[in-house]
């Protein structure tokens, strides 16, 4: 049984048709690179986010959240994995049409923020490197509903 708080992520599920653009790491930086982002339920507790854009290098990549609630402390949480074997623990926050993932380490702070819609998700990550003083953005994601 689906908790209400993880029922509202509901909204994330489908198949999207995934695009990264002004990428710092691309040449050119506003070269769009087009993937596909699949979001499921597994088992009626965790919802699922794969991401995966073809190519070589920096272009070509695979991306995995799992998406779950800590009922007690009412919290989101999002693991993270890539291809580089990079994982990642994020808090997140989810309603009134906003997606925000954020993480504050040693290394670097990292964040999320996306705008959600019924047939599109607009965000962009962004990291900081003195500590949530200063942002610089990664790269924009724009993903629409194909299904």
């Amino acid at each position: 049984m689906r908790s209400g708080p993880m029922q509202r992520l509901d909204a994330l599920t489908g198949t999207w048709r995934t695009t990264m653009h002004d990428a710092w790491f691309l040449e050119p930086a506003e070269q769009p690179v087009v993937g596909t982002t699949t979001i499921e339920w597994w088992h009626d507790a965790f919802v699922l986010c794969r991401w995966t854009t073809p190519g070589d290098g920096a272009a070509g990549s695979a991306m995995s959240l799992a998406l779950g609630h800590h009922d007690v402390l009412d919290a989101y949480t999002a693991l993270y994995h890539d291809e580089r074997g990079v994982s990642r623990v994020f808090a997140m926050d989810f309603g009134d049409g906003r997606w925000t993932l954020n993480r504050e380490d040693d290394d670097m702070f990292q964040r999320f923020v996306a705008e959600v819609a019924p047939d599109r998700i607009t965000g962009r990550w962004q990291a900081s490197d003195d500590g949530g003083t200063t942002w610089r953005t990664d790269f924009v994601l724009d993903l629409a509903r194909t299904d």
